[in-house]
């Protein structure tokens, strides 16, 4: 559809959901007396129409920075209109932040660069390997490898917000070989077309995740810097406050969320204690009056103080904090890869060796597709060794959209136990936060599987059941992206 019909379609969307017009003071009113469908049917049109409008908005901030280099300097658009970077023009006629106008001129660039190299003749590869399959290459006149980011863009089908987290972070190729390229490319494409199914923070993500897998070295690199930027600093500020800063690198980082994750867990979602006195304890948190960030800090202090001698249980309650670390291996045993449990960040083999000093290994086998082997029916709940395992493979809450880590998840199982002789094996167990968990029991959800195949969840009402994807990170830690997915459009001639 051509860009303004496509709009003219959205706009009259809207005037048929709120008449043929509607004064800005009644506005509030008008949407109040909408029904609950009606009201998603409006705010969905709306996104759509901004979206719509977006995109002429980034064409133009990179074309205002084509226009505005070094090289034409005063006579530069930017400069002409006494602007320092295209970005502060930018950021001066739409009001966004500094941050959100750089990054509407980031993408309009990246949007020319790939207009201008199909305009060329260029190429996007012969063809779209599986990312981490291994093909000799070399460089050739070719489109830029997030073209299909653009194009989805373009196209509607990922958001502006969407894009930016994939290209920033997947970063740029090791090299400039075509096969790199391709793998890049791959993998642009492949996260956009889970875009639907993910948050832009979880995009993100999974996107570094990929990169850090295709890019061992740089892995292995940035997670030197990270821990050499490592700091703790205090200041009184103007008004005698002590203030202070963190920047952690990646072991303290995963420390510091899984013990706030401990002791908030209850109170943020996480899943539901059988145990009496845990369930009690969940309660008195959930009431509890003071911010999450209050909880957090005085969470902090209390370990300050209680140090070396702190007795797990006082502080966490029955739940202690750690930090799990999944080990990849290869056929033949020899580990490839290696990444934390809860939320899927890359950790390099050496610092995984180490942990394991500290704290041994969970073995667990899995399939080219990430899943576990069957461990059968042998009681009615999934065993810490199980949901180790549901972890593993899913990374945490399955339902579309969803992105909190396995530690906030139930496992739950799509067969019931006593109806239909439901097993407590992994294949037949899926990862669902407490939210989504419950939502499914009582909102008329259910989960069906074909065997190893991916699962299916039926809304109420009969309507199309939706394909429970696993995060393409997951996916390419086991068998990369293979086959290749479905080009956006054609090579060029």
């Amino acid at each position: 559809m051509a860009l303004f019909t496509d709009i003219d379609a959205r706009i009259s969307a809207l005037r048929d959901l709120f008449g043929d017009d509607v004064e800005i003071d009644d506005l509030s009113s008008r949407m109040m007396a909408f029904s609950g469908d009606k009201l998603v049917e409006a705010v969905t049109a709306v996104s759509a129409l901004v979206r719509c409008v977006e995109r002429v908005g980034i064409v133009g901030a990179g074309i205002t920075a084509a226009r505005s280099t070094r090289q034409a300097g005063r006579d530069g658009l930017a400069a002409g209109r006494g602007h320092r970077t295209p970005a502060a023009l930018v950021q001066d006629i739409t009001g966004l932040t500094h941050a959100d106008a750089q990054r509407q001129v980031r993408i309009g660039l990246s949007i020319l660069d790939s207009e201008a190299a199909e305009d060329a003749g260029g190429h996007d590869g012969a063809s779209s390997p599986s990312v981490g399959t291994p093909s000799a290459g070399t460089s050739r006149a070719r489109v830029p490898w997030h073209t299909p980011l653009a194009t989805a863009m373009l196209s509607g089908q990922i958001s502006v917000s969407q894009q930016d987290a994939i290209q920033g972070g997947l970063g740029h190729p090791i090299d400039d070989t075509d096969h790199t390229h391709d793998v890049w490319s791959a993998a642009a494409e492949q996260l956009a077309a889970e875009a639907r199914e993910r948050t832009v923070e979880e995009l993100r993500i999974q996107a570094r995740a990929i990169r850090d897998q295709l890019d061992p070295e740089g892995a292995e690199r940035r997670f030197t810097e990270r821990y050499n930027r490592r700091s703790f600093r205090t200041w009184v500020d103007a008004d005698g406050r002590e203030c202070g800063r963190i920047e952690f690198e990646d072991d303290g980082a995963a420390w510091m969320r899984a013990i706030r994750d401990a002791a908030l867990r209850p109170r943020r979602g996480g899943p539901r204690f059988v145990d009496s006195a845990e369930a009690k304890r969940a309660e008195d948190l959930t009431a509890d009056q003071r911010t999450n960030d209050q909880l957090s800090y005085d969470l902090l202090i209390d370990l300050l103080r209680a140090g070396a001698l702190a007795d797990a249980k006082d502080v966490f309650g029955g739940r202690q904090p750690g930090v799990r670390v999944v080990k990849v291996h290869d056929g033949s045993g020899v580990p490839v890869s290696a990444r934390t449990e809860d939320y899927g960040f890359s950790v390099p083999l050496a610092s995984a060796d180490q942990r394991i000093c500290e704290s041994g290994t969970v073995n667990v086998t899995v399939d080219v597709r990430g899943n576990p082997l069957d461990v059968g029916r042998e009681s009615r709940l999934f065993t810490t060794a199980q949901r180790v395992a549901l972890a593993i493979r899913d990374g945490g809450c399955r339902w579309r959209g969803c992105d909190r880590p396995a530690s906030y998840c139930e496992a739950h199982h799509i067969d019931e136990w006593a109806a239909d002789d439901g097993r407590t094996d992994i294949e037949r167990g899926i990862l669902l936060c407490r939210h989504h968990h419950m939502q499914l029991h009582h909102g008329g959800w259910r989960i069906t599987r074909h065997g190893s195949d991916d699962f299916h969840l039926h809304p109420p009402g009969g309507k199309h059941p939706v394909t429970l994807r696993p995060r393409v990170a997951l996916t390419a830690a086991w068998a990369g992206i293979d086959p290749p997915p479905k080009r956006f459009r054609e090579d060029a001639a």
